[in-house]
C-alpha cells in the first residue's frame, strides 16, 4: 500500500530540510527525499560548510606564516598538513549532516534516500540506488532540488585537474599554478584558500570587474585588496579551452568580445562560472510545469502553476543562497499548514567569506540610482575603529544607504573584518524598516567592530564622531 503524506519534499538541502522540520513542527505528516546518502544538500556536503572550514584553516595558516611575529608570537618550522586540514573539514561536514538527520527524526519526518520524480499532482516516485521504486501519495509536493555547477562550453570537468567547486575542496596537494575561471563569490573564496596555502592564482573573468552584483565601490575595494594579497586578474576575457598535457594544462583565452588569443599554463583549473537549477528528470512534464530556458521554475508565494506543488530555493527565482532557501522552506511549510508564511527579499544578506569578509543587504548605490531614488550615504573606515586597530584588521569600511527624506535604511555594505556577522544588525534594522538614526542612537559596546556600523549610520546625517 502506498504511503499517504500531507507533504512530500524532493531535496534535503537547506530549503528542503528546513521545510520538512517546520512542517513536522506544525503537525503535518512529512517525507523528505534526498538522493545523497547524507542530508544537507550542496551547502553542507560540498559547498558552504566545507569551503568555510578550509577558509578558516587556511586563514589561520597564513596568519601564522605572516602575522604572528608582529603580535610577539614566534615559533619555528611551521608546516602545512593538508591531509589533516581536509580531515577536519570532513569532520565538520559529518557533524552537521548527522545533525540534520537527527532533527528530521526529532520532528517525525520520514527521511527517504533515493531520487524523487513527480508522477502526478499527488504522487512522487522514489528510486533507490538499487533501482527499487516506491510511490508516495501526498496532498502537497515541494520541489527543493537546488542547483548544480554550470558547465563551461569547450571545457570538460574531470574533478582531478580540471575541477568544479566540488573538486576544488578535495585537492590532494597544493598546486603550484592555479587558474580560476570566474571572479564571483565561489571562485574567489576557493582561490583564496589555495593562494593562502601557497598556490600562484590567476583569475579569468568575462566581465570587467569582480564580484558582479555587489555594490561597485565595495567591488573595487575588494579587487585592490585581492591584488595586494597576490591574486592576478584577467578581466574582460573568456576561457575557450583547456588542453591536457602530460605535466600541465594549457588554458586558452581570448577577449570577451573575441580576438586577442592568449594561453597560460596551469597545474589545476577551477571552473566557477555559476550554478543552474537542478530540474532534469524531475517529472515536471507529467504535471505541466515548464521551467524557463535557464531551468528556473516560477512561483507565486512558492506556489508553482499547479496548486498543490510548491517550489523553494535555488530551483526558483531569487539569489542562490542557502539562507534564502531556508527562509523559503520555512515560509512554504507555514503556508501549506494554513499559516502566514513570508520572506522579505529586500533584507536577505549576501556574504563573501574571503579576507576581509564582504557583506551586503538591500539595494546597492547603482540600483538606487537606476530607480531614481533620492538617498544619502554614510561611510566609516575600520582604520578609525578602535577594535580594528588593536586587532590589526583595518582594511575596509562600512557603508549605509538611507532614504534622503524618511531616513529609512535602503541598503548596507561592508568590506572588513567579520563583515558577515556585522551585516546581521543592518539586516535586522531593514526588517523593522529602521532609520539610520535608529542604529546611530543605539548604544554599541566599546571597543567592538560593531561600532563601525554605528559610526557609518551616524555619518548618514554627518555626525560620525570617531573620524
Amino acid at each position: 500500500m502506498a504511503d499517504q503524506y500531507d507533504v512530500v519534499i524532493i531535496g534535503g538541502g537547506p530549503g528542503g530540510y528546513n521545510c520538512a522540520i517546520r512542517a513536522g513542527q506544525l503537525g503535518l505528516k512529512t517525507a523528505c527525499i534526498e538522493k545523497r546518502e547524507t542530508l544537507g544538500g550542496t551547502c553542507l556536503n560540498v559547498g558552504c560548510i566545507p569551503s568555510k572550514a578550509l577558509l578558516h584553516a587556511s586563514e589561520l595558516y597564513e596568519g601564522a606564516k605572516k602575522d604572528f611575529a608582529g603580535y610577539g608570537i614566534e615559533f619555528e618550522a611551521l608546516k602545512l598538513n593538508l591531509e589533516q586540514m581536509m580531515a577536519q573539514k570532513d569532520d565538520a561536514v559529518k557533524g552537521l549532516t548527522d545533525g540534520v538527520k537527527f532533527l528530521l527524526k526529532k520532528n517525525k519526518v520520514d527521511h527517504i534516500t533515493g531520487t524523487g520524480k513527480i508522477k502526478s499532482k499527488t504522487e512522487v516516485e522514489v528510486t533507490d540506488a538499487d533501482g527499487k521504486t516506491q510511490i508516495l501519495k501526498t496532498k502537497n509536493i515541494v520541489i527543493a532540488t537546488g542547483s548544480e555547477v554550470t558547465p563551461l562550453p569547450g571545457v570538460e570537468i574531470d574533478e582531478e585537474r580540471i575541477v568544479s567547486s566540488t573538486g576544488a575542496l578535495e585537492l590532494k596537494e597544493v598546486p603550484k599554478k592555479l587558474v580560476l575561471v570566474g571572479a564571483g563569490v565561489i571562485g574567489l573564496e576557493l582561490g583564496s584558500v589555495w593562494r593562502r596555502l601557497g598556490a600562484e592564482v590567476e583569475v579569468v573573468e568575462f566581465l570587467d570587474h569582480c564580484l558582479p552584483g555587489l555594490d561597485k565601490e565595495v567591488s573595487k575595494a575588494a579587487r585592490k585588496l585581492f591584488e595586494k594579497q597576490g591574486l592576478k586578474f584577467h578581466f574582460s576575457r573568456k576561457v575557450t579551452g583547456v588542453e591536457k598535457l602530460k605535466t600541465k594544462l594549457k588554458v586558452s583565452t581570448e577577449a570577451a568580445d573575441g580576438g586577442d588569443a592568449q594561453t597560460m599554463d596551469a597545474d589545476i583549473v577551477i571552473v566557477c562560472i555559476g550554478r543552474r537549477p537542478y530540474t532534469q528528470g524531475l517529472g515536471l512534464e507529467n504535471v505541466g510545469i515548464e521551467p524557463d530556458k535557464r531551468g528556473v521554475i516560477a512561483n507565486d508565494h512558492f506556489r508553482t502553476s499547479v496548486d498543490n506543488i510548491w517550489v523553494v530555493g535555488d530551483t526558483t527565482t531569487g539569489p542562490m543562497l542557502a539562507h534564502k532557501a531556508e527562509d523559503e522552506g520555512t515560509a512554504c511549510a507555514e503556508l501549506i499548514a494554513g499559516k502566514a508564511g513570508h520572506v522579505n527579499y529586500d533584507a536577505i544578506p549576501t556574504v563573501v567569506y574571503t579576507y576581509p569578509e564582504i557583506a551586503g543587504v538591500g539595494a546597492t548605490e547603482e540600483q538606487l540610482k537606476e530607480a531614481g531614488r533620492d538617498y544619502k550615504v554614510g561611510k566609516f573606515p575600520f582604520q578609525a575603529n578602535s577594535r580594528g586597530r588593536t586587532n590589526h584588521t583595518t582594511d575596509g569600511f562600512v557603508k549605509v544607504l538611507a532614504d534622503a527624506k524618511t531616513d529609512e535604511i535602503l541598503g548596507a555594505h561592508i568590506i572588513g573584518p567579520n563583515g558577515g556577522e556585522l551585516i546581521a544588525e543592518l539586516a535586522l534594522a531593514m526588517e523593522f524598516k529602521a532609520a539610520s538614526e535608529d542604529v546611530a542612537r543605539t548604544c554599541h559596546a566599546h571597543p567592538t567592530l560593531s561600532e563601525a556600523v554605528r559610526q557609518a549610520a551616524m555619518a548618514v546625517e554627518g555626525w560620525a564622531m570617531q573620524m
